[in-house]
């Protein structure tokens, strides 16, 4: 007897067009090996460099839903609340969509080990998780040769004033620093970690790192906030810039250049040296050169 539906196997085992509408996602496909099955990515993709050659269908809180519908994806990566909208309509428009949210640094490797297993490429997947992990190793092994460990403030948004969130928070403290407000770190929305600049004053950082996504960040306007000329990082000149793609984006970056680039901002305001390995890779703030 007939099935009255007719039956057929999967066009592929595995998704084979992905669009990717962060840049975590699109550097971990990178680094599995599947970059040819990227089929679009967000405007803000740079990393690897070569990804800003997909075609380009989405900012971070806004997408052109039909420019990703006419990709033809079988697979749509989306991340956070942020992309809960876009998500949404990519649903109502029948697309299957992957919603990632990643806060903390287990979060993140579990989003890559996820996201290998979703492409079929678990066993490459277990590795990229390996490497992170013994790399971060590295850095706070380091880090405990440090004579002490600087108080950070992370900056992450000027107006209001947003400290950082927790994977930030977490990879200063592998790298060598301590944060001053730790009881913010588990808040995952923006506006529950804006904080009082007199309260930064007040607990003294001895380092700043400002990362402001999309924009350079303002040393000066920094320097000038009421009553900040009395904290020891201005007074000393520690106040630094991380770029938003190397800290910001919950992946692979932040695991790697971003924690460097904050290790080599410890080492350098506690005088410690450290191994040419663990260094800076990429661009960074020219008062590390």
């Amino acid at each position: 007897m007939s099935s009255p539906v007719p039956l057929s196997s999967p066009a592929a085992e595995f998704p084979r067009r992905i669009v990717c509408l962060t840049d975590e996602t699109t550097e971990t496909l990178y680094l599995l090996g599947v970059q040819d099955r990227i089929a679009g990515v967000s405007g803000y993709a740079t990393r690897p460099p070569e990804a800003r050659r997909k075609p380009r269908v989405s900012a971070f809180k806004n997408a052109d839903i039909d420019a990703i519908l006419d990709l033809k994806p079988d697979l749509v990566l989306t991340f956070s609340d942020v992309q809960a909208e876009i998500t949404r309509l990519l649903v109502l428009r029948g697309a299957t969509v992957m919603n990632f949210n990643q806060r903390s640094i287990a979060e993140i490797l579990d989003m890559i080990a996820l996201l290998s297993r979703l492409v079929g490429r678990p066993s490459e997947g277990h590795a990229l998780v390996s490497a992170l992990l013994s790399g971060l190793e590295a850095i706070a092994d380091s880090a405990r040769s440090f004579p002490h460990r600087p108080r950070v403030f992370f900056e992450e948004w000027k107006d209001p004033l947003i400290s950082g969130i927790r994977w930030v928070e977490d990879l200063i403290e592998i790298a060598g620093g301590t944060v001053i407000f730790p009881e913010l770190r588990e808040c995952g929305k923006a506006q529950d970690r804006v904080v009082d600049p007199s309260e930064v004053v007040s607990r003294d950082p001895e380092v700043i790192i400002a990362s402001w996504c999309g924009m350079k960040v303002n040393k000066p306007l920094i320097r000038s906030r009421p009553g900040w000329s009395s904290t020891s990082a201005v007074r000393n000149g520690h106040i630094y810039e991380v770029k938003s793609s190397y800290i910001l984006q919950p992946g692979p970056a932040s695991l790697t250049e971003g924690v460097r680039q904050i290790h080599s901002i410890m080492a350098r305001v506690v005088g410690v040296d450290i191994a040419p390995s663990l260094k800076p890779k990429e661009k960074i703030d020219p008062h590390l050169l």
